[in-house]
């Protein structure tokens, strides 16, 4: 019998968690970021909520 896969999206508040994490590096880091701005990166993560539990998972990790 198949094992039914987990959800790997995360809930709106993680989300949120996330992504305001990642602003703070981002803007603590600018001068690995020229050319980039965090609005369209955002959208981007938005976007693909797949990626956004795989950086979460990296995040919970350590790694």
């Amino acid at each position: 019998m198949k094992r039914a896969e987990p959800k790997k999206e995360l809930s709106s508040k993680q989300g949120e968690e996330l992504l305001g994490t990642l602003k703070a590096r981002f803007e603590k880091s600018m001068n690995r970021h020229k050319g980039f701005e965090w609005p369209k990166v955002e959208a981007r993560l938005e976007a693909n909520p797949q990626k956004m539990w795989a950086l979460n998972e990296m995040e919970e990790s350590g790694g």
